[in-house]
C-alpha cells in the first residue's frame, strides 16, 4: 500500500531527570461532577459512536473530550482520509454508526467515488480513484475524504440529539476504581480536577489510559513492516492546483520520481501530497516518524517539532518543484498529534492474523474489510473489547485486543467506529440490568446492533456470554 513507504527512524532525544525526582502531592478530596449510566472517556471515532449507541438505547450518557472539538484524529488530527468501509466485493460491511454519520455530512463536505462504482475492477475507474485513495489492489472502494469542520459539527449535533451530556475541556485523567471494577473517572479541567461516576466506563482514549491505570494489562508490541506504530502531525496546504498535480503526476512519473528523491535527499523524508475534499486543499497525513512514544511527553514534543520544521520544508519544495504547488500556503497544521498505536487492550478475545480465514467469532459484534483481495472479511468478536480480569470497563476503538499485525487495520477511523457502537450498546444494557459487561449476552447486544443498522454476520454461537472474571 502507499503508505507504507517514507517512514524516518531518528534518534529520541533524552531529559535529563533533576536530581530531586518526585514531589509529594497532598491527598485530597475531589468533588463529583455528575453521575450518570454510561461514561465515555474521550471523543475520537470510538468514543463518538459509543456515547450516541447507548443514548439511543436509553442510557444517560456523558462524554468527556479534552479539546473543543469531536472526532479525534478523524478531525482534529486531520486524519480526514476515511479507510475503506467496503470489502473487496463492493459491499458496504462497515455501517451503523459510519454510515449514518457520514450520510449526515453536506453533499460538498464529502469526496469519493458514487456507489455504483464499490467494488469495480475497471483499470480506468481503478487508476483515477487510487490517485484519491479510494481504489486499492486495483479494487474501488467506499473510502471518501471529508472536510473536518462539517465532521465536527455533525458528531456534536448526533451527540446532543440523542441525549449525550457532553464536556469539552475536560482530560480524563484516572479511574475510578472500587472493589476491582472501574466506576467512574476523574477529569482535569480549569476548575481543576472532577469526577464522574458510572457504573459502566468506556475507555476511548486511544491510548488505554483508563483501563491500563486501573491496572489491566495490555501489549506493546507493533509490527516494524507496517506504518501503525509512526508518530506525526498532519497539516493542510490551500492555494493548491490537486487536479493539474494529479495529472503531472500521471503523465510525467520520472519527473515526478525525481522530485521525491530530491526533496528526500534535502528533507530527510518528503511525503506525497493527497486530496482532500476540495480540490485547492492538499492534504499531508505523514511525513511518519518511528521510533518515538505517543505516550512520552518529551517524544511527543520532538514529534511535532520536527512535524512543523517537515512543513515549512514541504512548502518550500513544492511551491518551487510541484506542478499545481506556486501559489500554495500553510492552511493548517492538525492541533492534534496523530498517534497510531501505544498501547492495546489484552481482553477477553481479540483480533488476530489467524482468524482472517472468514470464520466468524462466537461474540462477533462487527465485521471489518481484510487488508487485501487475499483474505476474507474478519469478525471481530466482543471479547476484544472486555478486559481480562477489570470489571466496569470497555477498551473499542485503537487500544481494542489484537495482534500487532491485525492492528495495522483496526486502528483505522471506521473500525473504531463499529467497536465503539458495540462498547456503546452494551454499557447500556450492562447498566440497565445492573450486571458488568462482560455478562451481558452477546446475543442481546447483536439483536440491538442490528436495530441500529450495523452489519453482521452469522448468527453468536451458543455462548450467550463472555467467561466470567
Amino acid at each position: 500500500m502507499f503508505f507504507r513507504s517514507g517512514i524516518l527512524r531518528a534518534e529520541r532525544r533524552r531529559r535529563t531527570a533533576p536530581r530531586e525526582a518526585a514531589v509529594t502531592e497532598a491527598g485530597r478530596e475531589v468533588p463529583v461532577h455528575a453521575e450518570c449510566d454510561v461514561l465515555v472517556v474521550g471523543g475520537g471515532p470510538a468514543g463518538v459512536s459509543a456515547a450516541c449507541a447507548a443514548a439511543r438505547m436509553g442510557a444517560r450518557t456523558t462524554l468527556l473530550e479534552r479539546h473543543n472539538h469531536l472526532g479525534g484524529l478523524s478531525t482534529g488530527g486531520l486524519v480526514i482520509w476515511i479507510d475503506r468501509m467496503t470489502d473487496w466485493e463492493g459491499r458496504r460491511v462497515i455501517r451503523g454508526f459510519a454510515e449514518e454519520f457520514l450520510d449526515r455530512l453536506p453533499a460538498g463536505a464529502v469526496a469519493g467515488p458514487p456507489r455504483a462504482d464499490w467494488g469495480s475492477r475497471d483499470p480506468a475507474l481503478a487508476a483515477h480513484w487510487a490517485q484519491r485513495t479510494a481504489a486499492f489492489h486495483g479494487v474501488v472502494t467506499w473510502s471518501p475524504t471529508c472536510d473536518p469542520e462539517a465532521m465536527k459539527t455533525a458528531a456534536q449535533e448526533m451527540l446532543l440529539g440523542a441525549g449525550v451530556d457532553l464536556l469539552f475541556h475536560a482530560w480524563g485523567a484516572a479511574p475510578v476504581v472500587r472493589d476491582g471494577a472501574v466506576r467512574g473517572a476523574v477529569f482535569e479541567g480549569k476548575g481543576g480536577r472532577r469526577a464522574v461516576l458510572a457504573p459502566v466506563v468506556v475507555d476511548a482514549t486511544g491510548d488505554g489510559d483508563l483501563f491500563h491505570r486501573a491496572g489491566a494489562a495490555g501489549s506493546e508490541d507493533v509490527d516494524e513492516r507496517d506504518i501503525h506504530h509512526c508518530v506525526n502531525t498532519a497539516w493542510l496546504f490551500g492555494g493548491v492546483d490537486m487536479p493539474a498535480h494529479l495529472r503531472w503526476r500521471s503523465e510525467q512519473p520520472g519527473e515526478f520520481s525525481e522530485f521525491l528523491r530530491t526533496g528526500r535527499e534535502r528533507l530527510g523524508l518528503l511525503d506525497k501530497a493527497f486530496v482532500s475534499w476540495r480540490d485547492d486543499v492538499a492534504l499531508f497525513m505523514g511525513p511518519r516518524l518511528a521510533g518515538f512514544s505517543g505516550l512520552d511527553t518529551d517524544d511527543q514534543t520532538e514529534v511535532e517539532i520536527r512535524s512543523r520544521r517537515l512543513m515549512a520544508g514541504h512548502l518550500e519544495h513544492y511551491r518551487a518543484h510541484a506542478p499545481g504547488f506556486a501559489g500554495a500556503w500553510p492552511m493548517l497544521m492538525a492541533p492534534q498529534l496523530g498517534v497510531r498505536h501505544s498501547r492495546r487492550l489484552r481482553g477477553v478475545g481479540r483480533v488476530a492474523r489467524e482468524d482472517w480465514d472468514g470464520r466468524t467469532a462466537p461474540d462477533e459484534i462487527g465485521v471489518s474489510p481484510s487488508l487485501s483481495p487475499r483474505f476474507a472479511n474478519v469478525s471481530v468478536p466482543y471479547g476484544a473489547l472486555v478486559p481480562e480480569k477489570l470489571d466496569g470497563l470497555l477498551g473499542p476503538g485503537r487500544h481494542l485486543s489484537c495482534d500487532a499485525t491485525s492492528h495495522s487495520f483496526m486502528r483505522e477511523i471506521p473500525q473504531c467506529w463499529m467497536t465503539g457502537q458495540a462498547a456503546g450498546v452494551a454499557a447500556a444494557l450492562a447498566a440497565a440490568r445492573g450486571v458488568e459487561p462482560r455478562a451481558v449476552p452477546v446475543a442481546e447486544i447483536r439483536r440491538a446492533l442490528r436495530r441500529q443498522g450495523a452489519h453482521l454476520g452469522a448468527a453468536a454461537g451458543p455462548a450467550e456470554a463472555l467467561p466470567a472474571a
